[in-house]
């Protein structure tokens, strides 16, 4: 039986109402990080779909030693807590060292323990110690079963705000593939599913010194995942994606956002009834 999980003032998973989470994939200044928090807030209050705003102030997982990482976590949580005092939005972002946890958790609602590190144990039971609610990103090497042992360590805690993440499994070189049936799998285990439909059209290092995306095929790839059962959608953002400093290639421009999200606002609601 699926549970339901609180993050503020939502409520996710179970029969509640499909959501979002949703932002740039790191933070590239504050102006354009407030722009895309507040777009989201809007488009979410237009729709009546819960938005979680996400982003990161520190990409560890880079393609290059060159690439662009973000501001680092002091200047990042900084930002980060200004989305939240001026939007209202519940926010995330990704932590990569135990010892980030601690001032991580101080400013976000939720916790993401990323994909390369789904399974390193020390984190993600740092994570579930602070009582937030952790994202579980399934790495793209395991099966969907093999989330189990992992949310064992969180639940292990005490802790019950666990959301869970597919996005796409390696499949040969610089390509991912996306096997619907994982969405039904991990939902057996009892917690809200969201489908990362912008990583999951990622093409890793596919560019040679950094990944390339596909992102035309986003809508498609999201709106099958909701009609297997997904709870929500995690969506990278951009104004500009073919001038994003990170994952530009598979991030969707914001004028395609509201479309999207209605439609899967409709097939999630199809779905459910």
């Amino acid at each position: 039986m699926e549970h339901r999980i609180k993050i503020g003032s939502l409520s996710l998973g179970a029969d509640a109402p499909f959501f979002l989470i949703s932002g740039p994939c790191v933070i590239e200044d504050e102006g354009k990080t407030l722009e895309i928090a507040r777009f989201l807030r809007e488009t979410g209050e237009k729709l009546h779909v819960p938005v979680i705003f996400k982003t990161s102030y520190d990409k560890a997982n880079r393609t290059s030693l060159g690439s662009y990482r973000g501001p680092g976590m002091e200047k990042g949580l900084e930002i980060i807590q200004k989305v939240k005092d001026e939007t209202g939005l519940p926010v995330l972002s990704d932590v990569h060292q135990v010892d980030q946890v601690e001032s991580a958790a101080r400013v976000l609602d939720v916790i993401q323990i990323p994909a390369f590190l789904c399974r390193q144990t020390d984190l993600i039971l740092a994570a579930a110690l602070t009582g937030r609610t952790v994202n579980i990103k399934k790495g793209q090497f395991i099966s969907p079963g093999d989330i189990g042992p992992t949310i064992e360590k969180v639940t292990s805690t005490g802790g019950r705000g666990i959301l869970i993440t597919e996005r796409g499994t390696s499949f040969g070189y610089n390509n991912l593939v996306v096997d619907m049936r994982s969405i039904p799998i991990m939902k057996r285990f009892g917690f809200p599913v969201v489908f990362d439909a912008t990583h999951s059209v990622q093409l890793p290092g596919g560019e040679g010194t950094r990944s390339g995306g596909e992102r035309e095929f986003v809508s498609y790839l999201a709106r099958a995942a909701v009609a297997a059962g997904a709870d929500g959608v995690f969506l990278e953002v951009h104004p500009d994606p073919d001038r994003a400093l990170c994952d530009g290639p598979n991030s969707l421009p914001l004028h395609e956002v509201e479309d999207l999200v209605r439609v899967l606002k409709e097939i999630h609601g199809l779905v459910r009834s």
